[in-house]
């Protein structure tokens, strides 16, 4: 049962993203397994705790659970504190809805929060079409800035339909070689990447990383920054991505769906690196 400020969700879908495959392979910050995955879910409220006030047995809900040390999506019910979680847009299912917290609220925060995106200015997303990239690219529309992605080819069209201005395909140019002046990078790829990308940004721009160390790239060289972030919990940036999602400003795209039982066969898909959107387990 739910403790005080916590609420009971009898799970009906739940997004599956590279921490999950990641923690499952190497226990990352976890440690040794036997523990539930999952970190973002959508549901029905079965029972409230002491104190909770927002919602109610019967609303149907979404959100991201306390990263990252309140994972449990992956299951039929999770415990979640109850403003990590916000109403469920009537216009999306819970597959769609939960597809979008984490990955959403990672993009929100790193573009918004962390790199202060605005109006007009010049914005680099990597993996354009990935779980996180493909709604970065429309939280940086939503914001009026012009939106360059990289991916490959056969993407292209998913990536401009997104709202991209120009998308570049990283299997056929060097995107350091034909992209410039950018305000913000936002890398979810890593390795290279980082470095590569400080040749993209004007003097006073930002590298904002989800994925990799930042701390020894030469910024000082650029008059650049770079930022190494970790998604956090938040109600108030979750209100506004569910505020996004109502308006039809931002919208997921499924790759795939399992259900709970071959949530095996849901990180094989993931794991092939050629997922466009998001993978959803359903309970």
């Amino acid at each position: 049962m739910p403790g005080p400020g916590e609420v009971l969700v009898r799970v009906r879908a739940a997004g599956v993203n590279p921490t999950d495959w990641i923690h499952r392979a190497t226990g990352l910050i976890l440690g040794e397994p036997p523990f539930v995955l999952g970190w973002e879910l959508s549901g029905v409220v079965e029972a409230v705790g002491l104190g909770v006030t927002i919602h109610r047995p019967g609303d149907e809900v979404f959100g991201m659970l306390k990263y990252p040390y309140g994972n449990g999506a992956h299951a039929e019910y999770a415990v979640s504190a109850a403003r990590h979680l916000v109403r469920k847009p009537a216009g999306i299912d819970h597959v769609r809805a939960a597809a979008v917290p984490l990955a959403a609220l990672t993009a929100w925060q790193a573009l918004v929060d962390t790199a202060g995106l605005r109006r007009g200015q010049r914005v680099l997303v990597h993996a354009a079409a990935g779980g996180v990239g493909h709604l970065a690219v429309q939280i940086a529309k939503a914001r009026g800035a012009y939106v360059v992605g990289t991916a490959s080819a056969p993407k292209r069209d998913f990536v401009r339909g997104l709202g991209a201005d120009e998308v570049v395909d990283y299997t056929a140019a060097d995107f350091a070689e034909v992209v410039r002046d950018v305000d913000v990078v936002l890398d979810a790829v890593g390795g290279e990447y980082g470095p590569r990308s400080l040749r993209t940004l004007r003097r006073g721009g930002v590298l904002v990383s989800i994925v990799n160390h930042v701390r020894d790239l030469d910024v000082d060289r650029y008059g650049v920054r770079a930022e190494e972030m970790l998604v956090e919990t938040d109600h108030a940036s979750m209100k506004r991505v569910a505020a996004l999602v109502e308006a039809g400003r931002l919208r997921v795209a499924i790759d795939s769906v399992f259900p709970l039982a071959d949530a095996a066969r849901a990180h094989e898909r993931g794991e092939t690196g050629r997922v466009t959107g998001k993978v959803v387990l359903t309970v």
